[in-house]
């Protein structure tokens, strides 16, 4: 078979447990890195079936919106299984696939720890494929064409539900209203006075408000009004995203 040739890459890959994961814990980011130039792609491990609102169709319209809204590049969903994923070789192979696909020079993925397990279990499964995505013997194919090894120059984590201390915080405040409009793509989710569904954990009014809160706590660090807070695995000296490409 013949190495792949044609084919688009990404500067950032965003994972993600969940459909709207991204959104809620980097969309700000995602806008500024899209409007700097860079080229952004999104893939979701699981199409959020288990949660209690709405249905695995409704989500991936729901993420088809977002898309839109952000100005992503591509965005795909790999139907692992909601609630119920492992990190076995199955699913590493789906994740290199991909990587090796969009050659991305930076991984955006899931917090290292989280109020839902599927984040925490996410983000071990992206660690252990981005770097298994680099060895030679691993071989993989794209539309029956041999995939060359490609392992990212570097990825971080993005800070969900739960508040860790990030050593990264961007200023997303000129975005902060374009992100909130992506968080809003996933109706069956969120805050809807007209919805029939039961109440739950994210369904809340006050629920908008944290969102806000969080982005005002981060941007606080940075001494600007909203922001978005990282974890790197080791520190470095950034003055902007394409510092995290080399």
């Amino acid at each position: 078979m013949h190495e792949e040739t044609h084919q688009t890459t990404l500067d950032i890959l965003v994972l993600a447990a969940h459909p709207d994961d991204a959104e809620l814990g980097c969309a700000g980011s995602i806008l500024k890195w899209i409007s700097e130039g860079y080229k952004v792609g999104i893939v979701d491990f699981t199409k959020g079936e288990l949660g209690t609102r709405g249905n695995p169709e409704i989500r991936l319209k729901e993420a088809e919106s977002a898309k839109n809204i952000l100005g992503l590049t591509h965005r795909e969903n790999l139907d692992m299984p909601d609630g119920f994923f492992s990190n076995n070789e199955e699913n590493q192979l789906k994740i290199i696939q991909v990587i090796r696909k969009f050659q991305p020079k930076l991984v955006v993925i899931n917090a290292p720890e989280d109020r839902h397990p599927d984040h925490g279990k996410a983000a071990k499964l992206s660690i252990d494929s981005i770097f298994l995505s680099g060895l030679l013997k691993i071989q993989t194919y794209n539309n029956q064409e041999i995939q060359k090894p490609w392992r990212p120059h570097n990825y971080i984590h993005y800070i969900q539900d739960k508040l860790l201390i990030p050593n990264l915080v961007v200023d997303v405040t000129p975005y902060m209203e374009k992100k909130i409009e992506s968080i809003k793509a996933y109706q069956s989710q969120f805050y809807n006075p007209n919805s029939k569904e039961p109440q739950t954990y994210i369904s809340s009014q006050e629920f908008w408000e944290n969102i806000y809160s969080r982005a005002m706590e981060m941007g606080r660090i940075i001494g600007k009004k909203y922001g978005e807070g990282f974890i790197l695995p080791k520190p470095y000296p950034l003055h902007n995203v394409s510092d995290l490409f080399y």
